[in-house]
């Protein structure tokens, strides 16, 4: 019984469920102030080419929705850095983004951002390891593996199934 906790225990937080975390514009702050922190986002490595005209995420064309847009994706490319997501005190984290048109997809993990550097290139075999992403830029290179979600739940339930699986299927 003692060996059915541990592999219950080791289950769940192989397979534990993360939330999004994004970063978004406070209300109440001026459009200038907003279109700072695009300016900035989008020049320190945020992917801005979604909220330019015919990107999915230009509509609602606001300057508001723009820095949401920008702000998060700065953050995301920052590995959620907490300190990444505060633009002089006028944004902040939340759980959800309410504003998002039927078009667009905010960047919900670091992985979903990108890189923001020059150029990349993402293998995997069938969907089932780790994917990993070589990126370039000023000439160094930089390796970094992204754990695939499925990945992580097909172990889990191998695991599980080797561990319990003689206690289940005796005959």
């Amino acid at each position: 019984m003692a060996v059915l906790g541990v592999c219950l225990v080791l289950f769940l937080a192989m397979t534990g469920l993360s939330s999004a975390t994004y970063c978004i514009c406070k209300d109440g702050v001026s459009d200038s102030l907003l279109q700072t922190n695009i300016d900035y986002a989008c020049g320190a490595g945020a992917d801005c080419s979604q909220i330019h005209q015919n990107g999915g995420c230009y509509n609602p064309n606001t300057v508001k929705d723009h820095c949401n847009y920008a702000v998060n994706s700065y953050f995301q490319r920052k590995g959620q850095d907490p300190g990444s997501c505060n633009f002089t005190g006028t944004a902040t984290t939340a759980q959800s983004i309410s504003t998002q048109s039927s078009g667009c997809v905010y960047p919900a993990s670091p992985s979903d951002a990108g890189s923001s550097t020059n150029s990349s290139s993402s293998n995997t075999v069938f969907q089932l390891g780790p994917t990993g992403t070589t990126t370039t830029d000023n000439n160094m290179a930089i390796v970094t593996l992204h754990q695939n979600k499925n990945t992580l739940l097909l172990w889990s339930l191998i695991l599980t199934l080797l561990l319990l699986g003689p206690t289940f299927f005796r005959v």
